[in-house]
């Protein structure tokens, strides 16, 4: 038996049929897909939340539940006054605290901005994870900074 395969008998619409699903593959092999680890509290709906959202725009979301955040925070850096209630880690590098629009986080990955984190101070009505039915959103600020500690406005919401 040969094993051999006539691409010549192979019809156009075999191909047309196949080509997509190929294409699929190609692409899933060559896109990068962001990687999130968040660290939240376990009993945080809100950070859940978040969590949930950063999924739906392409992030690959691994999740440690602690009761002890402040260690987590002191590890990575997290400056005191623009700690919030979960921290999380992009790509292994860029630290994002809080509440941080996902649109935020894609900006600072694209641009390649040279931060180490961003942040969203406390818990803002209306920041993404935080939203509430018939309550009207607080204007909040998202925080760019250092490892060495400056800060600056990144985005106002």
């Amino acid at each position: 038996m040969n094993a051999e395969v006539d691409v010549r008998r192979i019809s156009r619409r075999a191909l047309i049929g196949v080509l997509p699903a190929a294409l699929l593959t190609i692409r899933r092999v060559n896109a990068q897909t962001d990687t999130v680890t968040v660290y939240k509290d376990p009993t945080c709906g809100c950070c859940a939340k978040w969590v949930d959202l950063m999924r739906r725009e392409g992030f690959a979301a691994t999740v440690h539940e602690s009761r002890d955040l402040a260690s987590i925070k002191q590890k990575y850096n997290v400056p005191p006054n623009l700690q919030s209630c979960h921290t999380a880690i992009v790509n292994d590098q860029l630290i994002v605290e809080g509440h941080v629009p996902p649109a935020d986080v894609k900006r600072v990955l694209k641009d390649k901005a040279a931060i180490g984190g961003l942040a969203v101070p406390g818990m803002p009505i209306g920041s993404p994870g935080m939203e509430v039915a018939d309550v009207r959103p607080q204007a909040y600020d998202v925080i760019a900074f250092t490892r060495a500690g400056k800060t600056r406005v990144f985005a106002s919401h």
